[in-house]
């Protein structure tokens, strides 16, 4: 039997962190999009400004994925919410619970912080995020599309 810790990362885990991101942004297919480095993890993610939160799962002592979420608001609720930015388990991990406890361990902090909404995008061809984030009791919101402004177009538009 596999014992499943959750726990919040610490800036000692910022490689961790990294190399998770990365394993992430290859199943992707978006490898290159990737622009930090260990010292921006710690940074943006630890740092005396940061805003966003992460948390390391291990199994029977070893890392095996990693969550990353903040806060968000809704005008319509009147209340804060969570945004999960990212979800991941190491493919021979799969299958072991470890995405499940992330996304109960967020859900009981989301309820006990009396948040409205736990939310989070999913690439549309990845059907097994699709299938398991179904089977947790998540419904796609179809009725958005999300936009985005990046890098140069983003400065141009500030400009």
């Amino acid at each position: 039997m596999t014992l499943l810790n959750i726990r919040p990362a610490t800036v000692t885990d910022a490689g961790l962190i990294l190399r998770f991101i990365r394993e992430l942004a290859i199943y992707e297919k978006a490898e290159q999009s990737v622009q930090t480095d260990e010292i921006g993890i710690a940074e943006s993610l630890f740092g005396a400004d940061a805003t966003a939160r992460a948390l390391v799962c291990e199994a029977n002592g070893e890392a095996i994925g990693y969550a990353v979420y903040f806060y968000n608001y809704s005008t319509w609720l009147g209340r804060k919410g969570i945004y999960l930015e990212d979800l991941y388990v190491s493919p021979e991990k799969r299958g072991s619970g470890a995405g499940k406890a992330l996304l109960k361990y967020i859900a009981r902090q989301a309820v006990a912080e009396g948040c409205g909404r736990f939310e989070w995008s999913v690439l549309d061809w990845n059907t097994p995020a699709i299938d398991f984030y179904t089977a947790a009791g998540a419904r796609p919101q179809d009725e958005w599309t999300v936009y985005r402004l990046e890098g140069e177009a983003l400065k141009a538009f500030a400009g």
